[in-house]
């Protein structure tokens, strides 16, 4: 799941995990750790879980994986080593993805137990996330053979397998949000022969009212708070729908409602999901 900072990624993330907790999944939400951090998987919630994933943790597991726990502690301890790998360009992406990757597998984890039906991540900002989507396969086709190349080649099959993997592209119902919503599906689609399974517009103004009211309202001539917000918000709200039909002239879109609250909490994220719901189905 992938937009522009500040569309709300997270929340939508949020309901698409309870969507799922729903109907009995079993889900975890994955974040790119900013800081120091836990790096557990957390049940939050019934069935749902989060995780933040740190590259540097996910190293370690993938050293321990492939030679031993002794070597790969010998191996991590060496500033110089852990320095020169995470300035490897793409390295840190891999990693990331390649956790996400051994997170979603049913019957071969590498870290835990128990396995999950769905796992979500909150990826960064499109270019971002189209870099973290590139890299397996440029380290397939880079290093070709040994161990990094299967594993690399093996994330890329799934990543790019519709029947395993979902892209969710979402934006805001303003300008420059919708702008790299745009651009980031042509280049999905040119760099990766990728579609979005899902573009959701998040935070959409509702439409109070028609535009008679408007020119009646205007016709009024009063110039009163009331009358101004009442003005204010049509205009906003006549802006929203035209730039979720700037997008839906290239993808189908899905919108969700603004909600007039300062804090999103558990009734409202309860509430958007059963809305996405619906227009999942």
């Amino acid at each position: 799941m992938t937009g522009k900072g500040g569309v709300g990624k997270t929340t939508v993330a949020g309901c698409l995990a309870r969507i799922a907790a729903r109907h009995g999944k079993r889900v975890i939400v994955c974040e790119i750790a900013q800081e120091e951090r836990g790096h557990d998987e957390v049940e939050v919630a019934p069935k749902i879980h989060e995780i933040a994933i740190d590259p540097e943790q996910a190293m370690r597991e993938y050293l321990t994986d492939q030679v031993g726990q002794t070597f790969s502690r010998l191996m991590t301890s060496s500033r110089v080593f852990m320095y020169l790998a995470a300035a490897a360009p793409g390295m840190r992406e891999l990693l990331t993805i390649g956790k996400v990757w051994d997170l979603a597998q049913l019957d071969q984890r590498r870290t835990g137990d128990t396995p999950y039906d769905l796992v979500i991540l909150d990826a960064p900002a499109t270019g971002h996330a189209l870099g973290m989507l590139r890299t397996p396969r440029t380290f397939r086709d880079v290093a070709r053979v040994g161990p990094i190349s299967r594993q690399a080649g093996r994330i890329d099959a799934f990543l790019t397998d519709p029947s395993l993997t979902g892209i969710v592209a979402v934006a805001a119902p303003e300008e420059m949000p919708v702008n790299e919503t745009i651009e980031f599906i042509a280049a999905l689609g040119d760099e990766m022969k990728l579609a979005p399974d899902a573009v959701v517009v998040n935070g959409v103004y509702p439409e109070r009212f028609r535009e008679n009211d408007i020119d009646a309202i205007e016709a009024l001539g009063i110039d009163a708070a009331p009358v101004r917000a009442a003005l204010s918000e049509h205009r906003r709200a006549r802006h929203h729908r035209n730039q979720v039909r700037r997008l839906r002239r290239r993808a189908p879109a899905l919108t969700l409602p603004f909600l007039f609250e300062a804090e999103l909490r558990e009734p409202e994220l309860e509430q958007l999901s059963r809305v996405l719901e619906g227009r999942l189905a």
